[in-house]
């Protein structure tokens, strides 16, 4: 058998992993943290295995894992510990199927490698986190946005359906998703950081996922603690922020020339809703900001299908609208659709845009009164929920908003 020099580089490497893993194993026999059957030299050993084996024949690659496994599982049920552990053991065999592997395609032997080092070696990070800092709840809800991510997206279809051929049911399934991610995404930033950053910092977060939602619960915090007004009026603001950025990411997944269509409307209302937040942020400083319970769920399951089916239906009745009374219809059903949620508006519009049922121009007219009036939404939130002095502070920043967001569209 020729060995040339690729064969020598991907020995080289098929050593470097046994001593990556091994060194990582010997030292947690050294440190007492696991009663190893196996130290650096055995992991060493093993990779060459894997990586000799393969070299010759494939098939004795196949009889070193077999040999392997039978002489960890032996060595496994003659240990005398009341919680011996399968991680070495597994690792082992693992070292050798990775030093097969390095044999034909290194860098991808190398780079796992280096993951189940650290892997090992980040074990009381990881047991402290998974046993200590994650609730039951949380992990549930992982749990269920893996599975709606990795099992259920695969199987929905992707093609246009329904009344108008206005339903594409994997679009609509990767807007549940990034719901979720995005209200998952809003729970560990209150997790990392802390509640008692203040109402500011909540209500940014919070109106990823719901920004009239968000303004109610601001205002019902201040009709309960009329002090905390400057607080609760900046995280109601910095809602409305959120919301902008929201409708940003949507649109660059869903149709990017409708958002370049809005690229200015959305970055005058953004700036300016930003500007009247920080200011009324600064203000409220010196103002004592409670202790906020944390939140027992990542988000919420049922909001994301409630806010498909609005998709849905919207979708359908835009695409009725269009074809029977042209742009106007579009625009009549965005408004009406927006009073409730804008995010559907937007990329239900995004969505005709995209299979070129109406221009990114008209797309964007409708997707700016659909932001109209849903800041009338908020500001009837804010006047039922908070009182007329909430209501005032958080309708000037919406009116200057939206003003500012119309005139970016009337000059660009």
């Amino acid at each position: 058998m020729l060995i040339n020099a690729a064969h020598w580089l991907n020995l080289a490497v098929a050593l470097g992993i046994g001593l990556l893993i091994g060194a990582e194993r010997e030292r947690s026999k050294a440190n007492g943290g696991d009663s190893t059957i196996a130290g650096v030299r055995t992991f060493t050993i093993a990779s060459l295995l894997g990586a000799v084996s393969t070299s010759i024949n494939f098939w004795l690659l196949v009889v070193s894992i077999i040999c392997v496994t039978i002489f960890v599982a032996t060595a496994y049920f003659s240990r005398k510990d009341d919680d011996p552990g399968l991680t070495t053991e597994i690792s082992l065999v693992f070292t050798v199927i990775l030093g097969g592997l390095a044999m034909t395609t290194a860098s991808m032997a190398a780079s796992l490698a280096v993951a189940a080092a650290i892997l090992l070696a980040a074990k009381q990070p990881i047991h402290g986190f998974v046993r200590g800092v994650v609730t039951k709840d949380e992990m549930i809800d992982f749990l269920i946005l893996a599975a709606a991510t990795l099992i259920v997206l695969p199987l929905v279809p992707n093609e246009l359906i329904g009344p108008f051929d206005a339903i594409n049911p994997r679009n609509l399934w990767l807007i549940v998703i990034l719901v979720m991610f995005i209200g998952a995404l809003g729970h560990l930033a209150l997790r990392l950081l802390g509640s008692r950053t203040g109402l500011p910092l909540v209500g940014l977060v919070s109106g990823f996922i719901s920004s009239i939602a968000t303004i109610g619960a601001m205002g019902e915090r201040v009709k309960k603690t009329p002090g905390l007004m400057g607080t609760a009026v900046a995280g109601a603001t910095l809602s409305s922020l959120s919301t902008m950025l929201q409708l940003a990411m949507l649109l660059t997944a869903i149709h990017p020339l409708t958002l370049h269509a809005l690229r200015v409307p959305l970055l005058f209302g953004g700036l300016s809703i930003a500007a009247y937040g920080l200011v009324v942020t600064l203000n409220s400083f010196h103002h004592h900001t409670p202790e906020l319970s944390k939140p027992s769920r990542s988000f919420s399951v049922k909001t994301a299908m409630t806010l498909a089916l609005v998709i849905a239906v919207v979708l359908v009745a835009s695409a009725a609208l269009k074809a029977w009374f042209g742009q106007a219809g579009l625009v009549v059903a965005s408004g009406v659709a927006g009073l409730a949620d804008v995010h559907a508006s937007a990329i239900s519009a995004a969505s005709l845009a995209s299979t070129i049922k109406v221009t990114p121009a008209n797309a964007a007219v409708a997707i700016l009164v659909a932001i109209t009036t849903n800041a009338i939404s908020k500001v009837i939130t804010a006047l039922v929920t908070g009182g007329k002095v909430f209501f005032q502070k958080v309708a000037l920043g919406l009116v200057l908003q939206i003003c500012l967001m119309w005139i970016g569209w009337w000059l660009f």
